[in-house]
């Protein structure tokens, strides 16, 4: 009998240290299947050769608000204003809403997206021409502040698979992307939901239907027998404020990560960017950012992944929006910039820049260390509008004669000469328009010049590097010679002695280097009647 118990005790004893065992052993399996944070994998991370190299990108900010013929860039929000105070990206667009479509009492934002069908769209076409004009990586919008997902979103059912177009536009442009080699970003705008949408729920502040609520107020109910039977406004609009709760509030953030967290592993995107200050929403935009760089890892085996975003982080690349930094930033930074002033296409857009205002804008952020990301304004069924084509046209002809001088680009020593040279040739401008010019190229937010700006002098450059080669770049070419101190053998940069300079067809030019200045002659005939750019070989 003893004999057996201890063989039973012994058995026992075996058996928990066996158990034991295995949970001491499952300790590191589960350890090792953690998620790493934001902070682990932004510890050694490295901006991408793919996004540095690339320095020239085409985004579309296109989605349902392309859809109303007037209206600016809010019209989603502005449709609800009758007056929309200091806000100028919607001033029309109450007026074109009761007059293209009804009112939104009746006729919200939801039947715009119900009329935006998107029926010329062929992503393979354009990702294609962009491809031809030198784009080195495309972004296609997302969702914007309308909180409509323009792609097979599993968390909003308001999306273009279910209304509008009916089709997933983001899941169609990664397909070409893929096709064409080019990488694939995605932008986000969805970070003022719970502010920006305040209008749809109010009324007309005058009028014959004063008072009578807007659309917003809408519940699933009202729905039934309609359209849109099936869906809930306040899942587009979200619940009129009185009804907000902690509880909605929190729920709206939890499905905003789920939302962004299948946009960038469904769609595997090698770019995110967001709109807005900071992280969206916190901790929340964080997620996302981490979600990002851990598909991106577990693709590549390390993060070939880029955010960019007004965010302060040294794992993102900064955002300057319709602008350009003011000095060379050793980071990797981003100008978006887009033809008019309102970023999707209407009919009333007042154009802000044209082929040379783009090219200018390019050579300008190239030099300072930064990629420029150009805007597209399609038309809203998805299809270029011939004025947009034309600039593209010449913007794509200049790039692809110039590539060296662009791809894989560095900065020199300083950026360019002759600065600020169209505030010296315009000193007969009235003081306080002078002081507005010195103020705006002292910002860099919204510092951007357009084809309003004046002129930049005959003289004034910019400068990139390649290799044994640096790239001078005269903004403002007219045939004759002009005079550059940086490249003086005695200036501060210190520059070798010059041995040629040619233009990007080849061609030879004359040149006189002394201790002061290096004096080129810019000839008659050029490759191009836009920014013209010169090789110089020796001074580096």
């Amino acid at each position: 009998m003893e004999k057996n118990k201890w063989l039973w005790d012994s058995a026992n004893f075996k058996y928990a240290l066996y158990l034991v065992l295995i949970i001491l052993l499952s300790v590191p399996a589960n350890a090792q299947k953690k998620e790493p944070s934001w902070n682990d994998l932004k510890k050694d991370y490295q901006f991408p050769a793919w996004y540095t190299e690339a320095r020239f990108g085409i985004w579309l900010h296109w989605g349902g608000q392309s859809q109303p013929d007037n209206g600016g860039g809010w019209y989603a929000r502005h449709m609800y204003m009758q007056d929309v105070g200091g806000e100028t990206f919607g001033k029309d667009a109450y007026a074109n809403q009761l007059k293209q479509y009804g009112h939104p009492s009746k006729f919200g934002y939801k039947e715009v997206l119900h009329s935006w069908k998107a029926e010329k769209l062929n992503p393979d076409a354009l990702m294609k021409y962009f491809k031809e004009l030198g784009a080195k990586y495309f972004m296609i919008l997302a969702v914007h502040h309308d909180h409509f997902d323009d792609f097979n979103s599993t968390w909003q059912k308001w999306n273009s698979v279910n209304v509008g177009p009916k089709r997933d536009i983001v899941g169609d442009f990664r397909q070409a992307a893929l096709k064409y080699k080019m990488p694939f970003g995605v932008s986000s705008h969805d970070d003022r939901y719970l502010n920006w949408w305040l209008p749809a729920f109010g009324s007309d502040i005058s009028g014959p239907l004063k008072g009578v609520p807007y659309d917003g107020n809408l519940t699933k109910e009202d729905g039934k027998g309609l359209w849109w039977d099936g869906l809930d406004p306040a899942e587009l609009y979200g619940l009129p404020p009185a009804k907000r709760t902690p509880e909605w509030i929190a729920d709206m953030k939890r499905k905003w990560i789920l939302r962004h967290k299948e946009l960038v592993t469904k769609y595997d995107v090698d770019m995110l960017w967001f709109d807005g200050y900071g992280f969206p929403y916190g901790e929340p935009g964080k997620e996302v950012c981490r979600t990002l760089f851990e598909n991106s890892l577990k693709k590549n085996g390390k993060v070939m992944a880029v955010a960019a975003g007004k965010i302060d982080d040294e794992a993102i690349v900064k955002d300057i929006e319709c602008g350009t930094s003011n000095n060379i930033n050793p980071k990797p930074w981003q100008s978006i910039i887009t033809t008019s002033s309102g970023w999707f296409y209407k009919k009333d857009r007042e154009m802000v820049h044209n082929a040379r205002t783009i090219i200018e804008m390019l050579a300008d952020v190239n030099s300072k260390n930064g990629n420029l990301l150009l805007n597209v304004e399609l038309l809203p069924d998805g299809s270029l509008s011939a004025d947009e084509k034309a600039i593209l046209d010449d913007v794509g002809a200049w790039v692809n004669k110039n590539s060296a001088a662009i791809y894989a680009s560095k900065p020199w020593k300083v950026y360019g000469d002759n600065l600020n040279s169209f505030l010296k040739r315009n000193a007969t401008i009235a003081n306080t328009d002078l002081e507005a010019l010195k103020k705006q190229a002292a910002s860099e937010q919204f510092n951007q010049r357009t084809i309003k700006s004046p002129p930049y002098g005959n003289n004034e450059v910019r400068f990139t590097k390649k290799g044994d080669v640096l790239y001078v770049f005269v903004l403002n070419p007219t045939e004759g010679p002009i005079d550059l101190p940086t490249l003086g053998l005695r200036s501060a940069q210190l520059p070798k002695r010059i041995r040629s300079i040619k233009m990007m067809d080849g061609k030879k030019v004359a040149f006189k280097q002394t201790d002061e200045k290096l004096t080129l002659a810019v000839p008659a005939r050029r490759p191009s009647k836009y920014v013209a750019v010169f090789a110089v070989k020796g001074a580096l």
